[in-house]
């Protein structure tokens, strides 16, 4: 990827291997070009909902990056967070924040090597979205909880109606309870560009 790596290009995401590709070269800088530049609040959202919802822990970030919604957690009072992601290079800088107990390399499409009812909750924010995860992840995402943890994943609100997360949802109702969907802007207020209004399907629920 010759281009400087830019939201631009994180919307134009086809495969898992271009986020890859597109994250690598990003990883180093994306805090600042893109979380703060953007005001990119979604990580915020995803960790106020599961920690007032009562989720609890050990609690697993997937798409986890370079950390802000694991760091958001942490400013919550959780302290026992794991990351996973699928770009070794977005990992790396989320580690020298000291915020996850473990970080390990993962697709979650592919699933995770994790045993089964692991965790007590999952939180993602900015990975159901173009490009990155579809509603077939909802799957692994169920098997690596317990029963009874929440899960609070962010789904990109175009996403969310354009590749069948509704009829997902429907799919597994009998597998999930205290379902809820909030409709939350994924940048402030002040935030430039052609996606500065851009919306998020925030999914809460709780595995049955």
């Amino acid at each position: 990827m010759k281009n400087k790596p830019n939201l631009d290009g994180a919307y134009s995401l086809k495969t898992p291997e271009d986020s890859k590709r597109l994250y690598a070269q990003w990883a180093n800088t994306y805090d600042q070009s893109f979380a703060q530049e953007y005001a990119y609040i979604m990580p915020e959202h995803v960790a106020r909902a599961y920690v007032n919802a009562g989720g609890y822990q050990p609690v697993l970030d997937v798409g986890a990056g370079t950390g802000l919604c694991g760091q958001a957690l942490r400013e919550r009072g959780l302290d026992h967070i794991d990351a996973t992601d699928i770009t070794p290079q977005m990992l790396e800088v989320a580690k020298t924040k000291g915020i996850y107990q473990a970080l390990f390399q993962g697709d979650i499409l592919a699933g995770l090597d994790v045993d089964t009812g692991h965790y007590a909750g999952i939180v993602s924010s900015g990975t159901f979205t173009h490009g990155h995860v579809g509603p077939e992840a909802l799957d692994e995402v169920l098997r690596l909880v317990r029963s009874g943890g929440w899960i609070v994943i962010s789904i990109n609100s175009e996403h969310f109606i354009r590749d069948g997360f509704d009829e997902k949802f429907k799919d597994i109702h009998d597998k999930i309870t205290n379902f809820e969907l909030r409709e939350l802007p994924i940048y402030g207020k002040d935030a430039p560009g052609d996606h500065a209004k851009d919306m998020a399907t925030v999914a809460l629920f709780r595995k049955a």
